[in-house]
């Protein structure tokens, strides 16, 4: 008797879920509370994938033997809470996928960061020429390439809430750049619940496995001396030569693994400041582990081109540099951000707060920061925090507004940069949105 499996959530991750469970021989239905995209549709009604929309059919969802959830929904919400009453299976798509390929894979988490060290990680590995696939949080879902592809290795940008699902998921090597207070409104208010979900990117990996992370972070170093987990570890440092592991000093990024040394100058790189430079030396870590010689990974760390909304130039306007990082959207990356910059900035922030505490950029603000343009209805808690730090604070609702108030403020020299803290739903469909408006408003000025 087919085994009956329901995919809730009807994105990319999802209709991959459901294409690899129709070539694997179950059951499958789809079902999706909101509006599917007329992509999946199309997809679905072709692979010939029965599916719902605007619905979830409880009694039909509830008779099933297995359900592969979409990240974006929380394990709170009444139909989870039934189907684990009823002990029925809820996993992730990279729970799923992952239990139907040989590929070693390799997956990256953190709070910020994940998406520059993945597409780094997998240029360096593919521009070497290795057989890899690009999937998780990023690109075509994981589980449609493992249905339809081969690849001996996969590079996977992995969040919290993929983590929240998985059971078996085992990556060959783990990286944690970071953990600070993020998407705290999905885990109680809880940090160490937050936490716990990034650390399950470890839960099965053994000694012959490899974690990545960064040094400096007291949060990761706290987890690790209390977990003592199996996994072999390997430093990353911004601060301290290690004999083994990757560190930046005099400029350079060094890496040391398995009694081979990579060096390289960091100047020579596309991708700038001291959170990129961990971006770098992780990816740099992985291309050694897997064996990739110091002339690939420098001819592909120069080759290097990041993703749109990460510390990107839009445009220079009469000597002021417009930068658009709209992916900001917490605290810890603004405070990345900002320390890329030596000169005065103008910063646009604001949208949907989730728990912020700026308290962890009061300092780079107060050095840096010129003018505050807080973008978003609601405003005034970064309005109130900042008032008395930053010399000049307008508000506003309108894109187009923040980019003319940052070019009345700007004279030659200064920053004018969108690194937003906060999450982009009131006022744009995404951070992309987001983004995508603020360059456009930005070239707007350059046609008048």
């Amino acid at each position: 008797m087919q085994k009956k499996v329901v995919i809730l959530g009807g994105g990319e991750s999802g209709a991959g879920a459901a294409i690899l469970a129709k070539s694997k021989g179950f059951d499958v239905f789809l079902s999706d509370k909101g509006q599917l995209h007329q992509k999946y549709i199309d997809i679905l009604e072709r692979e010939n994938i029965p599916f719902e929309q605007g619905q979830h059919s409880e009694k039909k969802i509830l008779d099933c033997d297995l359900v592969v959830k979409s990240p974006g929904i929380p394990d709170t919400v009444p139909l989870i809470i039934a189907l684990r009453e009823k002990s029925i299976p809820v996993i992730s798509e990279i729970e799923f996928a992952s239990r139907y390929t040989d590929a070693k894979l390799i997956a990256i988490t953190g709070s910020n960061g994940k998406t520059t060290t993945t597409l780094l990680t997998y240029h360096l590995l593919k521009n070497a020429g290795l057989n890899v696939g690009l999937a998780g949080n990023i690109g075509d879902s994981f589980a449609w390439q493992v249905a339809e592809k081969q690849f001996d290795y996969y590079v996977l940008e992995i969040s919290s809430f993929q983590l929240d699902n998985i059971i078996d998921f085992h990556p060959y090597i783990s990286i944690i750049l970071n953990i600070t207070p993020d998407h705290l409104d999905r885990y109680g208010y809880s940090f160490q619940n937050y936490v716990d979900s990034k650390f399950n990117i470890i839960r099965n990996q053994t000694a012959s496995d490899r974690l990545i992370y960064f040094e400096e972070s007291e949060v990761i170093q706290t987890e690790l001396n209390k977990r003592k987990p199996a996994v072999g570890t390997l430093g990353i440092s911004l601060a301290t030569e290690l004999e083994a592991g990757s560190y930046l000093k005099d400029g350079k990024l060094v890496s040391k693994i398995n009694g081979r040394i990579f060096s390289q100058d960091f100047s020579e790189l596309p991708i700038k400041g001291p959170h990129n430079a961990i971006n770098a030396m992780a990816a740099i870590s992985v291309a050694q582990l897997v064996g990739l010689d110091s002339a690939q990974i420098s001819e592909g760390l120069k080759s290097f081109s990041n993703a749109p909304h990460r510390l990107e130039q839009v445009e220079v306007i009469n000597g002021v540099t417009f930068v658009n990082d709209s992916k900001a959207t917490n605290v810890d990356s603004v405070f990345y951000a900002l320390g890329s910059f030596d000169q005065p900035v103008i910063l646009i922030a604001g949208g949907v707060d989730k728990g912020n505490d700026y308290s962890q950029i009061e300092e780079l603000v107060r050095k840096k920061v010129k003018g505050l343009i807080v973008l978003g209805k609601s405003f005034e808690k970064l309005k109130d925090y900042f008032s008395g730090i930053v010399p000049q604070i307008f508000t506003t609702g309108d894109i187009r507004e923040a980019v003319a108030k940052g070019q009345e403020w700007g004279v030659p020299g200064d920053i004018v940069l969108l690194s937003p803290a906060c999450a982009s739903f009131d006022l744009f469909k995404n951070y992309e949105d987001r983004g995508d408006q603020f360059k456009a408003a930005v070239k707007n000025l350059v046609s008048q």
